[in-house]
């Protein structure tokens, strides 16, 4: 039973290393040492290769190393290929714990501290409180989830949005197109955890800006290509938004002449959000394959209607 791995080289020792530990039954093949094409049954990568089924006939899963996989054109995968997204813990505790980083900086009013020590200014200005500050989630899967219950323990008043309908505690939940401008009016900082779908592609427009509270923030945790640029950067100049802060653009890196990286409304990271760990990725993806051996359902199997 063979493995290859087609991601980050550095991160594909760790889990040489982890199979070898804890599944010696399973090679481990890191490309682009591939070994005879015909003994790999399972192919773990950011991006697979061209001509997949011409190349690995007897490839039995695609396991995505990332959460999301959007990075994959689906159509042009053999259609019975089950295709299986990372469920890695690692993921959702490095999202939760950049989005309250994010939150709480904007909600402490960061970004005017910044200017103002830049400008030599002392001024104190007046404090809200959490329990008086709204904050919503685009969002509602596993990562949206998680990082709404750690907001949570703030006391902020929470909100989120998904394309079908949740209970959540604690959380004024909205769901389908007819709610989202309600969702949107309750939201002074507003992040966006949504994966990239052709629904969701340029959702962040000057439409939904517009139905946010003037001064409000965005937080961009989804992909980049939910974003419209342009319409951001109006919405900033006008004071429609306050800041914005990107950890995914369109693509990636932006180009060194690229407005987002002067803008000074605009806090931006080079997609590093969260990460897969292969120490806590391993269990989720070896639990995967033991489960298909055995003909038992797999974790994160995605929906190819739905692309997620």
């Amino acid at each position: 039973m063979t493995l290859l791995y087609k991601a980050d080289p550095e991160r594909g020792q760790a889990w040489r290393r982890l199979f070898q530990e804890q599944a010696p039954d399973i090679e481990f093949r890191q490309w682009p040492e591939v070994g005879n094409a015909d003994e790999v049954r399972y192919l773990a990568c950011w991006q697979p290769p061209q001509d997949l089924a011409q190349r690995f006939p007897n490839l039995e899963v695609l396991f995505a190393t990332s959460a999301g996989v959007d990075q994959f054109d689906l159509s042009l995968l053999p259609a019975d290929l089950p295709v299986v997204r990372m469920l890695d813990p690692g993921i959702v505790a490095g999202m939760v714990e950049y989005a309250t980083l994010m939150v709480l900086a904007l909600h402490r009013q960061l970004p005017l501290y910044l200017d103002q020590q830049a400008a030599g200014r002392w001024q104190e200005h007046a404090l809200v409180t959490a329990n008086n500050r709204r904050v919503g989630v685009l969002g509602l899967g596993q990562i949206g989830q998680a990082v709404l219950e750690r907001l949570a323990t703030f006391g902020f008043q929470l909100s989120g949005w998904s394309r079908s309908p949740h209970e959540l505690p604690g959380v004024r939940c909205h769901a389908g197109p007819e709610q989202l401008p309600a969702f949107l009016a309750d939201c002074e900082i507003l992040i966006c955890l949504l994966p990239l779908t052709p629904e969701t592609r340029g959702i962040l427009d000057a439409e939904l800006f517009a139905a946010l509270p003037r001064g409000a923030s965005l937080i961009n945790l989804g992909r980049g290509a939910q974003l419209v640029e342009a319409d951001l950067l109006a919405a900033l100049d006008s004071g429609q938004l306050s800041q914005a802060v990107l950890d995914v653009v369109e693509p990636e890196p932006p180009a060194a002449d690229h407005p987002f990286w002067q803008h000074p409304r605009i806090w931006l990271t080079p997609h590093v959000g969260a990460m897969t760990v292969p120490e806590t990725a391993f269990t989720v993806l070896l639990d995967n394959i033991r489960h298909h051996q055995r003909g038992e359902p797999m974790r994160g199997l995605v929906d190819r209607q739905r692309g997620y």
